[in-house]
């Protein structure tokens, strides 16, 4: 039996995997602050054999030593997430997520565990090469736009992760995700999809920042989930980056849309400068799609689940659930 530890993992993406991994047979710790993570996510999983939960940072040395000396991996998904949060705090994001990844590989080090590094799209920056791939440039704006904070400190975690292989021989493997959308997302923190369905079922307008043109690519989390359990048992994997995403691009205005359409809501779709919205001069990219020959070469996957069948299970959750 495999003994997998999850950072962040009472978060959207973490919850799915420990979920998956208890299903496969794994033996599963989590460990979360809830500082953005919720404990409802993984409550069901609470009294499964095989599963721990502490309450706690990935900064408190004393804990991840205990919890690293005991478990085979280590699939670190702590992170300051969510461009609301970004450019609300950006001490927290930059804090979080490299003194956190720093405090991950030290241990894994320590007790020769592999570890996945979840990051991120943003590390392309304002790269307009599209698709992107694995080794394109970031291109980030100035130090003076709170926006770049997040990108900056994802791609500080991926050399580091890099550097511990290089330097360390440490087993790493670094996934890209690129706008993973799924049941249990959040709209607290500016995530976009989970903003639009809660403001469609409550009747309120659909906010669609700039002029709604942007395009993203969305990938259903249980997809993601099957990319990073791949990943991991592909020992050619080691030492590399890859992109995690669906290629399936839509614009904002078109999502707004596409959501009001599905939730039969009769919700106005309304266009909001982005100044009405951040503070500091944000900054946007037009489009962010994937080039994913590399991780379907490596391990075959590609994704499955089409956007408006992701949409109807974030729509069914949010019914589900009582009004925020």
């Amino acid at each position: 039996m495999t003994h997998t530890l999850i950072t962040g993992g009472a978060g959207f993406i973490g919850s799915h995997l420990a979920e998956a991994l208890l299903a496969c047979g794994d033996q599963v710790t989590v460990i979360d602050d809830l500082s953005t993570g919720r404990f409802e996510n993984i409550e069901p999983l609470a009294q499964k054999p095989g599963f721990r939960f502490a309450l706690e940072t990935i900064t408190n040395e004393t804990v991840m030593d205990r919890l690293g000396s005991e478990c085979d991996r280590i699939l670190h998904l702590a992170a300051a997430v969510g461009v609301q949060l970004i450019v609300n705090d950006p001490v927290r994001t930059i804090e979080t997520n490299v003194m956190g990844t720093e405090a991950v590989l030290r241990v894994a080090r320590r007790y020769r565990k592999k570890v996945f590094l979840a990051s991120t799209s943003e590390v392309y920056g304002k790269n307009d090469k599209v698709p992107f791939h694995e080794e394109d440039d970031g291109v980030f704006g100035a130090t003076t736009i709170t926006r770049w904070a997040y990108a900056t400190s994802k791609a500080l975690d991926e050399f580091l992760a890099l550097a511990y292989f290089r330097s360390k021989s440490l087993p790493v493997v670094i996934g890209r995700f690129f706008n993973t959308i799924g049941p249990r997302q959040s709209a607290q923190y500016g995530m976009v999809i989970p903003r639009f369905v809660r403001q469609a079922l409550s009747g309120e307008p659909i906010t669609v920042y700039g002029d709604g043109k942007q395009t993203r690519c969305f990938c259903n989390v249980q997809d993601v989930v099957a990319a990073i359990l791949l990943l991991l048992e592909h020992p050619g994997a080691e030492g590399q980056v890859f992109n995690i995403g669906s290629q399936e691009e839509i614009g904002m205005r078109a999502l707004a849309d596409m959501v009001k359409a599905r939730t039969g809501s009769s919700s106005e779709i309304r266009a909001v400068p982005y100044d009405q919205v951040f503070d500091g001069g944000f900054e946007d990219m037009r489009r962010r799609v994937p080039d994913i020959h590399k991780i379907q070469q490596a391990t075959g996957w590609s994704p499955k689940i089409p956007l408006a069948q992701t949409l109807d299970e974030i729509i069914a959750y949010f019914r589900g659930r009582p009004a925020a």
